[in-house]
């Protein structure tokens, strides 16, 4: 069977505020499954971008006084440098105010009103009186009309995850003046999502989502799909749309479109990427979307129904996360309540954080919690005492009395085949996304690498003849376990895995595992990973 090229996506950060932890979970999901298929010698493009657009950005420029151009470069450096530093790496790395986005969204726009998708409508809108200005769904809080939950954004409720208008709140309040807002009379222009309600039905049942995800998105059949309003009103920070007067587009309708005008510009860069066959065919390439649960609907049901409206071919699958908290507690930029991508590396390394979100990720939507005094324990336990540790007491032996040279052959064999065929099983779980799995196969095969050495005990043969050849048959083979265990961790921990290839004087790949690593000079052992010694209240003293 020929096998696909794959495109992955993140979805994009939002260019108001710095990259978080709460972001680093999606970021650094994908790019675990990006690194596994690239050393399983898979064809993947990883890209992602900014999200530039929106009111938002516009009263954050205002309130820095900056322009909005301004404060998206700089915010889109920060941003690039945040994820580059948690060994994100990606593709290509855009933003939404490109030229080709641009040119993307007025043609997507363009002929979707061509086709009879778009609709004209007058509305009544919130509006800020105070500040004359209409309100985006996520600048009004109020009661879920639903489940009567406080404190919810206009467009959909944290609680219930029911989808509404933003004039359906109970009890609205600006979150720019804090005041009552009024319905105001304006024109806007609706994509009718409608119109693809049966495609969309037959798609999201066709195995592109799992069934959490599915149920979520039929429920929104119940109802009927309703009209999608993608223009805003002046003043806003934006693509205009084209043959209107003080319109402009929905920062949702060019965001997901920028998956598109992201490849495009990669595509220009690199040769060996041709753009129509991920976006106008669907048998050469594969597309897959890593997003949060609080986006299912926009990525499940109007980003679909506007590539079927263009013949586009729609994502072969939707990969979605819970949130992350904090002991348990939501995080909360109002009450300051989170943990900055820079603030972490100022205590713990990226590769720690990797490891901890991957022991907690599988396929199901589950919220991941960071439970701080559980994440010291697990990185001092998991990679310290179990795997460094291994590498730690056999190579004292080889390098000081073996010349740092491991032996020509294995001991037993049967340990070694035992080791490799789980590779089969780690490649397994990789590929559909279980990473606890994958973690917990790590530390139960660590497990029985450390109690091999312990029953083989080394030492004591080294007290009776330190050049015994025993001695190095043992700990070369803990060498290689060690091996083992640090390529099945080398898209969880590139950083450690760097490390260690280089104390081995090798390369780790799933391939180079059916050999053991023998007649081979290692270089003298040295600190791979440091102990964590912090305050569980490091980040909120």
């Amino acid at each position: 069977m020929m096998k696909k090229n794959i495109l992955v996506t993140c979805a994009l950060p939002y260019s108001n505020g710095p990259i978080h932890i709460g972001h680093l979970l999606e970021h650094i999901q994908a790019d675990i499954w990006v690194r596994y298929h690239k050393m399983n010698k898979r064809s993947v493009i990883f890209i992602c971008a900014d999200d530039t657009h929106g009111t938002p950005i516009m009263l954050k420029s205002d309130k820095m006084k900056m322009k909005p151009n301004d404060l998206i470069k700089k915010t889109f450096r920060e941003h690039f440098r945040d994820l580059s530093n948690f060994n994100i790496l990606y593709d290509y790395y855009s933003h939404t105010n490109t030229k080709e986005n641009l040119f993307f969204t007025k043609k997507i726009f363009l002929s979707l009103k061509k086709k009879g998708f778009i609709i004209e409508k007058n509305i009544f809108q919130l509006y800020d009186v105070l500040k004359n200005i209409f309100l985006p769904d996520r600048l009004v809080k109020g009661e879920c009309p639903k489940c009567f939950s406080s404190n919810q954004y206009g467009d959909h409720c944290d609680k219930c995850g029911s989808v509404y208008s933003a004039q359906d709140l109970l009890h609205p309040r600006s979150e720019i003046s804090n005041s009552i807002p009024i319905l105001k009379k304006t024109k806007h222009i609706f994509f009718n999502l409608s119109s693809f309600e049966k495609t969309l039905k037959n798609w999201i049942s066709s195995g592109v989502c799992n069934l959490q995800v599915e149920r979520k998105s039929k429920e929104w059949f119940k109802n009927g799909l309703r009209l999608w309003d993608i223009s805003r009103d002046a003043p806003y920070f934006g693509f205009k749309i084209p043959g209107y007067k003080e319109k402009y587009f929905y920062v949702w309708l060019d965001a997901p479109i920028c998956y598109i005008s992201t490849l495009k510009i990669l595509s220009k860069k690199r040769k060996d990427i041709c753009f129509d066959e991920f976006w106008k065919t669907s048998h050469k390439t594969s597309i897959y979307h890593f997003i949060g649960k609080d986006i299912i609907y926009f990525h499940s049901l109007f980003w679909p129904a506007i590539l079927e409206g263009i013949n586009f071919r729609k994502p072969t699958g939707i990969f979605v996360h819970g949130y992350v908290t904090i002991n348990n507690k939501k995080m909360s930029k109002s009450k300051n309540f989170f943990i900055k991508a820079s603030t972490w590396l100022k205590h713990f390394d990226s590769d720690s954080l990797r490891y901890y979100f991957a022991s907690k990720l599988s396929s199901k939507i589950h919220d991941i919690d960071l439970n701080i005094d559980d994440f010291i324990s697990r990185i001092n336990s998991d990679i310290v005492n179990k795997i460094v540790n291994l590498a730690s007491r056999c190579s004292t032996f080889i390098n000081k009395d073996f010349n740092n040279m491991l032996s020509s052959f294995v001991l037993q064999e049967k340990i070694y085949v035992f080791f490799y065929n789980n590779t089969k099983n780690i490649l397994s779980l990789f590929k559909r996304r279980e990473f606890s799995a994958v973690i917990r196969s790590i530390v139960e095969y660590a497990n029985f690498a450390n109690n091999y050495i312990n029953d083989m005990r080394p030492w004591v043969l080294s007290k009776k003849n330190k050049y015994d050849i025993q001695i190095q048959l043992i700990c070369t083979m803990g060498i290689n376990l060690f091996r083992f265990l640090m390529t099945w961790l080398k898209p969880i921990m590139p950083d450690l895995s760097y490390r260690s290839e280089f104390f081995l004087s090798t390369k780790f790949s799933f391939e180079s595992l059916k050999h053991p690593l023998l007649n081979h000079k290692i270089l003298k052992f040295f600190c791979l990973y440091k102990r964590i010694n912090v305050s569980r209240d490091i980040f909120f003293k």
